[in-house]
């Protein structure tokens, strides 16, 4: 992978941002293995390794459960995705694209940089629109904010969207989203493949979360599912 010179004066904001959660916490930038066999290295302002392990107080406890930070870091099947789209950048070259529940934004630049023409970043969580035009900025790709998919003007190509069904009442997205574009491409390890009624599994792939969590290892079981015409 080669080696970028960082501007961390582009971090201030998510530095910030972190610290209303976490005062300890600390955001870097980081480069992401799961893409560094492609021609596109790819980094993200995540949070930093040594963040803080320990028994936290009951305000920052209060603070994560009210606003988790999902922004600060890139999920396994964030990685995987962004994978998937620049190993085969000709489904996505020219193309307009929604990534929806964006978070850091790694699919979102992944498809810019697999030459999408028009690329938006959608999340509910305004620091993690936040973090996606930081991070745009960290690899140098132009992408649009979006806080809410209704304010969505007209249809886009392709929907891609990554750890967004951790939470069964996200479930009805799964049918939702194919009123806003052709196809959809879901990134998930956390679902059985029998709910996603509709898709088909195109792509099975085994990341973690960075930084990692120790998480069980079958959520670094992630599966790429696209819609059925």
């Amino acid at each position: 992978m080669s080696v970028r010179l960082i501007d961390q004066t582009l971090s201030k904001l998510l530095q910030s941002n972190i610290k209303k959660t976490i005062a300890a916490a600390n955001i870097v930038a980081t480069p992401l293995l799961c893409t560094e066999d492609s021609e596109h290295p790819l980094f993200l302002y995540l949070l930093s390794e040594d963040y803080p392990k320990g028994r936290l107080d009951h305000d920052e406890m209060m603070a994560i459960i009210n606003e988790p930070a999902y922004w600060a870091f890139c999920w396994a099947s964030g990685q995987v995705l962004a994978r998937h789209i620049l190993a085969h950048s000709q489904s996505f070259a020219g193309k307009s694209v929604l990534d929806f529940g964006a978070g850091s934004g790694v699919v979102a630049i992944a498809a810019k940089l697999a030459g999408a023409q028009r690329v938006i970043a959608c999340d509910i969580d305004p620091h993690s629109l936040d973090a996606c035009a930081e991070n745009a900025k960290l690899n140098n790709v132009n992408i649009e904010l979006l806080a809410d998919i209704y304010g969505l003007s007209g249809h886009v190509d392709m929907i891609i969207a990554a750890d967004v069904l951790y939470d069964r009442e996200n479930f009805p997205w799964i049918d939702e989203l194919k009123g806003f574009a052709k196809e959809i491409i879901i990134a998930d390890s956390r679902v059985k493949s029998d709910l996603l009624n509709g898709y088909e599994i195109i792509d099975r792939i085994t990341a973690s979360t960075v930084p990692d969590l120790d998480e069980f290892k079958e959520f670094n079981d992630v599966r790429i599912y696209r819609s059925l015409s």
